[in-house]
């Protein structure tokens, strides 16, 4: 029964994202071929396979994080900033897929750094849930003692626990976002969520757009609010798994 419903949930979530993304992809594709054709109409010079391999050159260096910037490329990706907030997103497991090592050096470093590194972001993880839990726990203790609350006090806390979760790592994002990244509220709130749950599209990312110039400490405050976002984020995922179970 459990497998029946689980299969029909995902079946549920296809057919709603099919109708609602096919005729956008559709659309994309017929865009990309009309500014193809007519780009090569009225570029003579050009050549079809020339063309498709600049656009295949392009993609290539952008997953290596290389932008074309006039005359010249950006870098950057990977600088320390950069290279730690790779590391924090490869340990979590979130993958946002954007940027991947291109060398077999790096690669083969990837392998055995997440290897031994995600088992070490489990133990964190594991622990500041039960530090948050602990404070949550000692909150409604003494409450109890100072009112006299039994089940109130539990409830309260949990509840002032929920809404200060919900502020710090998924209300309250989205509006650093949108002043460093120039983000609407939606896509903020959008990349918070698949971020701290570990889905990790890659469609948004911090600190990748070359036209805009970040602060030293941006890349190192989103590495914490991942860590502690995730940890709470957990514990909600807990309780829906206890209701559900």
């Amino acid at each position: 029964v459990l497998l029946v419903a689980y299969l029909g949930y995902v079946g549920l979530g296809a057919g709603v994202l099919q109708a609602l993304e096919g005729p956008a992809e559709v659309q994309a594709a017929q865009n990309l071929l009309q500014q193809h054709w007519e780009l090569l109409a009225n570029h003579t010079c050009l050549q079809g396979p020339a063309l498709r391999r600049l656009i295949e050159g392009i993609i290539q260096a952008y997953k290596s994080g290389v932008t074309l910037q006039g005359n010249t490329t950006s870098l950057g990706r990977w600088d320390f900033s950069g290279s730690f907030f790779f590391s924090i997103s490869a340990i979590t497991t979130i993958g946002y897929g954007n940027l991947s090592p291109s060398t077999v050096a790096g690669r083969i470093f990837c392998i055995l750094f997440a290897l031994f590194g995600i088992p070490l972001n489990l133990v964190l993880l594991n622990e500041i849930g039960q530090l948050m839990l602990l404070g949550v726990q000692h909150c409604a203790h003494r409450l109890e003692e100072v009112f006299h609350w039994q089940k109130k006090a539990s409830l309260l806390v949990k509840t002032c626990a929920l809404v200060t979760g919900l502020l710090l790592f998924l209300l309250l994002p989205p509006l650093l976002f949108s002043d460093k990244e120039g983000w609407s509220y939606e896509e903020g709130f959008y990349y918070s969520f698949v971020t701290l749950s570990t889905i990790g599209f890659g469609d948004y990312v911090i600190g990748m757009n070359p036209d805009r110039t970040y602060p030293g400490w941006y890349k190192n405050v989103i590495s914490l609010w991942i860590l502690f976002g995730m940890a709470w984020l957990a514990l909600v995922i807990k309780f829906c798994i206890n209701l559900l179970e």
